[in-house]
């Protein structure tokens, strides 16, 4: 992504090409970390729901999102990054969706759930089982994972919160996975029909 920036490759190009690399290096390094069979699919369906509602609900019952708490030179503003071009090319949008329904999810759910709760309890993180629980872990994860969603950092931090419980809760990589898959899926579906663009950070 910072490549992208630096060399100012235009996103219908570049995030094409970041999915793709993803998902090489996801396949060749991590297939056989990703346990893909969740053990409750039902209630990990309805976890990501719930998450994608608390997700729009706040801006769309009460649309707070302009206050200083949540726009300002720490979290960054609110806008729409996608240009017009690309609010309008199904190609672009079809990739972006997938990315971020497929990708998005098993890289998040690694790094967060998979690795970071566990690091924080041991440094040898593979010594830690799936889901294991310490309050100070929980919550840093659910804080850090807050803080990369910028001005929509509460909701964030509620997301965090929710998929950090459904891992203690299942254990189960799959499951988060699911779950986080639902909402990004669901916010994606949301963001093309409504052409609510500034939810796509």
């Amino acid at each position: 992504m910072g490549l992208e920036h630096a060399l100012s490759v235009p996103p219908q190009v570049g995030y094409p090409i970041r999915a793709a690399i993803t998902l090489v290096v996801l396949l060749l390094v991590s297939r056989r970390n990703m346990e893909l069979r969740p053990t409750r699919p039902a209630a990990s369906i309805g976890i990501g729901l719930v998450v994608f509602a608390v997700w729009i609900g706040p801006d769309t019952l009460f649309g707070y999102r302009h206050y200083w708490l949540f726009e300002n030179a720490i979290t960054g503003t609110v806008g729409v990054t996608l240009p017009a071009g690309l609010q309008r090319s199904a190609a672009f949008l079809l990739t972006r969706a997938a990315g971020s329904t497929l990708l998005v999810p098993v890289i998040e759910e690694m790094f967060w759930r998979a690795w970071l709760m566990r690091w924080l309890i041991n440094h040898d993180f593979q010594s830690v089982p799936l889901g294991a629980y310490l309050p100070s872990a929980f919550w840093i994860t659910a804080a850090l994972f807050a803080s990369e969603h910028g001005p929509y950092w509460e909701v964030g931090l509620a997301a965090g919160v929710v998929f950090n419980w459904w891992m203690v809760r299942t254990k189960s990589l799959a499951d988060c996975i699911l779950a986080h898959s639902v909402t990004n899926g669901a916010l994606a579906a949301y963001v093309v029909a409504a052409g609510a663009w500034r939810y796509w950070l």
